[in-house]
């Protein structure tokens, strides 16, 4: 088994050998990025995290008598469980099972909510949840699970990988299970793209955050004053578009490779789908998942849509 220091430098070093260059947002979320973000869903421009949480608020009973009173809640991505909390608080848990891929914040998040809510089991499971979940042997066959895929994650893959995420999630849930997930929604273009440029910069240096820590990590030698963030809405695929545009015409080395770059020359680092309601919906007909439920704030930005396991016939 490779090691993450491996997959990172070859997924760095594949990604930047690509034409456009490329690399993977899922590389931002060390210590430092994961802090960045949580101050990102704090901007005023950020409408997500605000709508996300009084939907939640607003949607926990019926989700209450929909789950029942054993429910083992298993979070992917959790971050710092904020919003996660409306749950916590208004579930019959059993269990509620974090993960998120960086351990060291995953570790710090369930000590904190273990001194808000001690009488709540906690198992934190560290691990990546673009491929295949194990779960460990914690949850009793009396519980209903559900997966909490909160915020707008799942807009940040390509349909056909977020296609496979939504497949595997289905296997999670497939013995009677739910899968609550928080899915944004289609809108004016100035409001999406103001969410992506916050005035105060915080989204540039969580772009940027991915060179940090590549040179931290890798000893590459990226100058990050001489990259800049850049972040648009691109109509026809449907999504938010990150980049870092190389400021002037330099060159970065990571071991015995050299990367040119041109000056205006970008870095693609993160797409940000947006679905409507429809169009979800159908995806997640072709993982095998089957929407009973869904809940938008008043001006419907935001979705939070629940479904259940339901084999193709």
């Amino acid at each position: 088994m490779i090691s993450s220091t491996e997959e990172f430098k070859y997924d760095v070093i594949r990604g930047l050998s690509n034409t456009p260059k490329t690399l993977k947002a899922k590389y931002f979320y060390d210590a430092q990025g994961s802090l960045l973000f949580e101050e990102i869903t704090k901007q005023a421009e950020y409408y997500l995290t605000r709508c996300d949480e009084s939907i939640l608020q607003d949607a926990c009973d019926d989700l209450s008598k929909r789950f029942g009173n054993h429910v083992s809640l298993i979070e992917f991505g959790s971050g710092s469980s904020k919003k996660t909390r409306h749950l916590l608080r208004g579930l019959s848990l059993d269990i509620y099972l974090p993960l998120d891929i960086s351990a060291n914040f995953l570790a710090d998040s369930a000590n904190l909510l273990g001194q808000e809510f001690p009488n709540l089991k906690i198992e934190p499971i560290p691990a990546d949840y673009t491929k295949k979940i194990e779960l460990p042997n914690v949850i009793s066959a009396q519980s209903t699970k559900v997966v909490f895929f909160s915020g707008s994650t799942i807009g940040n893959f390509e349909p056909p990988r977020a296609l496979v995420i939504l497949q595997n999630i289905a296997e999670l849930i497939r013995d009677g299970g739910y899968l609550l997930i928080g899915v944004d929604l289609q809108k004016d273009l100035q409001i999406l793209e103001a969410a992506y440029n916050d005035r105060a910069g915080i989204t540039a240096q969580f772009n940027l955050g991915i060179l940090r820590r590549s040179n931290q990590e890798l000893g590459t030698n990226f100058q990050l004053d001489q990259f800049q963030h850049k972040a648009f809405y691109n109509d026809e695929k449907h999504r938010i578009e990150m980049h870092l545009r190389s400021l002037k015409d330099q060159e970065v080395s990571l071991d015995e490779h050299v990367f040119t770059f041109a000056k205006n020359e970008t870095i693609h680092t993160e797409n940000s789908y947006k679905y409507s309601l429809e169009s979800f919906k159908q995806l997640a007909k072709q993982a095998g998942l089957e929407r009973v439920s869904y809940y938008t704030d008043p001006k419907s930005y935001f979705s939070n849509q629940l479904f259940t396991f339901a084999p193709h016939k």
